[in-house]
């Protein structure tokens, strides 16, 4: 299911992510094909008096500007193992049809030391070219995830992977595909900061915009100049920072797509990847530097859940909406320790401090490490007005009700810990802080900078000290080449025909819902309001799903109802294509023997049960 992560876009659907188990790149529904692409409509553009070939000749044949070098060509026939150095492995994945990878270096870079992370030749961008009598006319561009890097702008690498299925979507799909490396190839946030210790304002922008749109007109470009006719329709699907891609795109280069998937965005950048790392200072401040264990962790988490999943007088195994949980911890005889005057006698139990830290890490950041009762305020009041977050004492949103605290992401050990995880933070947030507060060492050690490497010293940060961080974030926006990507104004977009659309797991384990439900609503009070923006703007809440992951809550057993990995993308070109709008969604999993459906609603519209078995689709009604 990682393979959604990135795929829808992410397929990160995931980023993810992203995200995602792969097939080996081929997992994309065949689209049927239009017709002969060797006919350019009246409007395409000029077809070249030699197309170009998958041969090194198209080296010096594609120079679209003096900044572009074309790094590798390779042909593959269907079958091949895609890779370009070494032996394959039956994990290798093989090409489902005939397909010709052309890989991109766009300048300047950045100069400096061989050995920094933020020295950089260029933007690296990997693109995929269907072969000619399989084109169908578009491009299917996708995005990436946390701070990118990768192969793309390798000779000897492929980048395209489960995550990324840049390949799988050119070979099973008929769309010509695109990467971007976003102009460096560390994993970490060490590109940012220049070897003396101060901000990387050039590969800042790389990352944050210029390389998505290079990736865009450079496959626009090649697809012209090797087919003869410009791509018909241009899309976009991105997940996590693959949506954060597709929301900048949409806000600064609206242009560049007719459509574009932003699933799960990481819109409010610095804002909500600093908060981040608040559940790992409330471990340092308020439990002496003691993590709860994750013993302890799902227990509280599934007893939130079975507070809060009731539906028909059954229990979900999923809150359906986390909104309106205002389960308390500190008040559950069940989960407290008996020397706390619960009645819990196990050594999973926690004691009334314990408690109140999960009730921090569920409401969200504070500037001083306060958090009201729940049933005042659950952390979602904001969500759902147009007000941005994070000029008072409440910085930002938590993670919601039910939701795994400590879960890993992507399967990278020691690089992508879950934000409560005992085995320390989510790097990304700490190489945030770090770049934030121009203090390297504040990082984890795989944080590389000449002034000194990571050495973790985020663990001595107090409430007001992150507070500050944050503050710096946003101060730095122009220096950080505007990441936060959250300016509601999406008018060019709408004005040029564009149709964009979005889902967001409500049991996210990295990127707070609330969150994107917080920029959707900026966007309708800056567009008229929200029947305005639903003419080309489109957002859904999936009740129990994660970070591109199919199952985000503590309850393993869970198996809330899913996305299929084309669904929004056939959604998407049908509204494009054919101007269906799309309505509610219908997702479906299976648990055992067990199928279970849930509509899913164009927000703000909610699943209303309404009778009937409460894991049937039918069941609900969205008002």
């Amino acid at each position: 299911m990682l393979a959604l992560l990135f795929r829808s876009f992410l397929i990160t659907a995931v980023a993810a992510l992203a995200a995602c188990g792969g097939n080996g790149g081929s997992g994309f529904a065949a689209i049927p094909q239009p017709g002969p692409a060797a006919i350019p409509p009246p409007d395409a553009a000029p077809v070249p008096q030699s197309l170009l070939t998958c041969d090194d000749s198209l080296k010096t044949g594609f120079s679209p500007d003096a900044n572009t070098t074309v790094v590798a060509v390779k042909s593959f026939k269907k079958g091949d193992a895609l890779l370009l150095a070494g032996a394959a492995t039956p994990q290798t994945p093989v090409a489902a049809n005939d397909v010709c990878m052309v890989k991109l270096n766009v300048g300047p870079g950045n100069p400096g030391p061989a050995d920094a992370p933020s020295t950089s030749p260029g933007i690296g961008i990997e693109i995929w070219l269907p072969a000619k009598a399989n084109w169908n006319n578009r491009v299917h561009a996708v995005g990436g995830g946390g701070w990118m890097g990768g192969a793309a702008g390798s000779a000897t690498a492929i980048a395209s992977s489960a995550l990324w299925d840049a390949a799988g979507i050119a070979t099973s799909e008929g769309a010509v595909s695109s990467l971007t490396d976003t102009g460096h190839s560390t994993i970490d946030g060490s590109f940012a900061m220049k070897p003396d210790g101060t901000i990387n304002k050039t590969l800042w922008t790389d990352y944050a915009s210029r390389a998505i749109h290079e990736q865009t007109v450079k496959t626009k470009a090649l697809a012209t100049a090797y087919y003869g006719s410009a791509p018909k329709y241009m899309y976009w699907e991105g997940g996590s920072k693959g949506g954060l891609q597709g929301l900048d795109l949409a806000q600064n280069n609206p242009e560049d797509y007719d459509g574009i998937i932003a699933n799960y965005p990481a819109v409010n950048f610095t804002r909500f990847i600093t908060a981040e790392l608040y559940p790992q200072i409330v471990f340092q401040r308020d439990l002496g530097g003691t993590p709860l264990t994750i013993a302890q962790q799902d227990l509280v988490s599934n007893a939130a859940i079975a507070a809060c999943d009731v539906v028909g007088g059954k229990h979900l195994g999923y809150v359906l909406d986390p909104s309106v949980c205002t389960y308390d911890p500190t008040t559950d005889a069940a989960v407290l320790c008996t020397a706390d005057g619960g009645s819990n006698a196990t050594a999973d139990c926690v004691s009334s401090t314990q408690a109140t830290a999960i009730n921090k890490i569920w409401y969200g950041m504070t500037s001083d490490g306060s958090v009201p009762s729940p049933a005042t305020d659950n952390g979602w009041a904001q969500a759902a007005t147009s007000t941005l977050p994070g000029s008072g004492t409440h910085r930002w949103f938590g993670l919601t009700r039910g939701t795994s605290l400590y879960a890993a992401m992507f399967n990278f050990p020691g690089y992508f810990n879950g934000l409560a995880s005992p085995n320390g933070p989510f790097s990304t947030a700490s190489d945030l802080v770090a770049l934030e507060l121009q203090n390297p060492m504040i990082a984890e050690p795989n944080f590389k900078n000449a002034t000194g490497n990571g050495q973790s010293l985020w663990r001595s940060l107090s409430y007001a000290q992150l507070a500050n961080a944050f503050d710096r974030g946003v101060a730095l926006q122009p220096e950080f080449g505007n990441i936060n990507t959250d300016n509601p104004d999406l008018s060019a977009f709408k004005n040029r025909g564009g149709k964009m659309l979005a889902w967001h797991g409500l049991a996210d384990e990295l990127i707070m819902p609330q969150g994107t439900v917080n920029y959707y609503n900026r966007v309708a009070a800056r567009m008229g309001g929200l029947a305005s923006v639903q003419n080309f703007y489109r957002l859904y809440l999936a009740p129990g799903l994660g970070h591109g992951t199919p199952n985000g809550t503590s309850n393993p057993a869970a198996a809330p109802p899913n996305f299929t990995p084309t669904q929004m993308y056939d959604l998407l070109t049908n509204w494009v294509e054919n101007g269906v709008a799309p309505d509610q969604v219908t997702l479906q999993s299976s648990a055992g023997a067990v199928t279970k459906s849930r509509p899913i609603c164009v927000y703000p519209k909610k699943a209303t049960y309404t009778s009937g078995d409460p894991n049937t689709a039918a069941s609900y009604t969205c008002s």
